[in-house]
This record gives C-alpha cells, structure tokens and sequence, in this order.
C-alpha cells in the first residue's frame, strides 16, 4: 500500500487556509500582522492560521469549560481557545514574557475575552506545580520550551478530567525528526516524548502533520 498524504505548497496551503470557518476574521489577522511586525524570528513563535481553527473547533465541539495554556506569547492561541468557551468558561494562560504578553492582554480585550482569561507570569513549571489544590481541566495546550515538555506533561495529565485533550505543538519539529540519531537537545525531547505517548496507555494520541505537527492526546 502506498504512502496517503498530500504534499503542500504555498498555492496549496493558501487554498487550506482560506477553507475554514471565520477565515477572514478582522480581528485575529489584526494579531497576526502586529505579530509579524515583530520580525521573523520572533513571529515564528505564533501558531498557524489553520492550528488556531482546528483549537476553537476542538474546545467547542468537546464542550470545554476550563482549559490551560503553556506559552502564549501575543495570545493567538489563547485568543482562539477563550472565544469557543462558554460565558462562563475559564482559561489559564502560562508564560514568562511580560512584553508578549501585553499584546496579548490588548486583542483579549478588543475581543471582549479577557474576563475568561487570567494570565500567570513565571516560569512554566514553577507556576504549574503551585495550581491549586483541586483544580482541574478539560483542555491543556503546550507550546513552549520543548525541552520541558515532558515535565509539563506529568504535571498536567494528574490535572486532566477524564476524556480531557491535551495537544503540544511543534511535534514534527520542522521536519527532522524519522531520520535516525537526533542530536539536539530539543529535537531529542520531542522525538522521546512522541514514542512516551504512543505507548503510554494513560493516554491515547495521534500525532497530527498540522503546521508543525500537533500531538493531540485524550486522557483514557
């Protein structure tokens, strides 16, 4: 049987973008050009057009009420997540960077969200390991430092209601991964991370080629 996938290119992702739901959203393209402004190397933190689609459509067709995010540096993610929960719905927002942050404080406000949101500034797993007692999720996104991304995993999953999704971005890791040693330290940590969760039977997972490949795990 032959490989079934469809290779991309830029004619072809453009048409992949422009098939979905609020696709010329003002708002959300507002962020994405403020965020661009920043220059390459710093825009490339944001996640894809069709990511923050595929994150509205999940948290809303699950019926999420209370969800977490690891990294949300200008807030598209987080953006996407807060409007498909209910009114009242909550989402937690983990992230060091005071200055990325504050974009996303301002496009929460335009869109009327930041009373779901409430933003904690700090380290990821210091912030993680200090929630408090009792509280639990429904979603869990992660995209963060990478090298850490098993830690925030143990921490989460113990937080993660029963049929909870939990999702980590950049699990392809711009394409490097499949081709034997991995010497990286990041490259290793996702690499090690994808083949714990495909056998971890706390959880089941499919790793998905969106953007940069999104690990998207349901707590059995």
């Amino acid at each position: 049987m032959g490989t079934k996938y469809v290779r991309l290119n830029a004619r072809l992702y453009r048409y992949l973008c422009g098939c979905r739901s609020d696709a010329a959203d003002p708002l959300l393209q507002e962020l994405r050009t403020e965020t661009a402004a920043l220059g390459q190397e710093v825009s490339k933190c944001q996640i894809s057009d069709e990511q923050g689609a595929f994150l509205s459509l999940l948290v809303a067709a699950t019926g999420v009420k209370s969800a977490i995010e690891v990294g949300t540096f200008t807030g598209y993610s987080s953006l996407c997540i807060a409007r498909a929960l209910p009114p009242k719905g909550r989402l937690i927002c983990l992230d060091e960077s005071a200055e990325w942050t504050a974009v996303a404080r301002k496009y929460w406000a335009k869109a009327g969200m930041q009373d779901r949101i409430e933003l904690r500034l700090g380290k990821a797993i210091p912030r993680l390991k200090r929630l408090e007692p009792g509280v639990m999720f429904d979603f869990a996104f992660i995209d963060a430092d990478k090298t850490q991304y098993d830690a925030y995993y143990e921490l989460l999953l113990p937080r993660l209601r029963r049929n909870g999704l939990l999702l980590f971005d950049n699990m392809l890791w711009g394409g490097r991964l499949g081709k034997g040693l991995v010497k990286e330290a990041t490259g290793r940590a996702i690499d090690a991370l994808n083949h714990k969760l495909a056998l971890d039977a706390r959880v089941e997972t499919v790793l998905l080629s969106i953007a940069d490949g999104i690990q998207l795990c349901r707590k059995r």
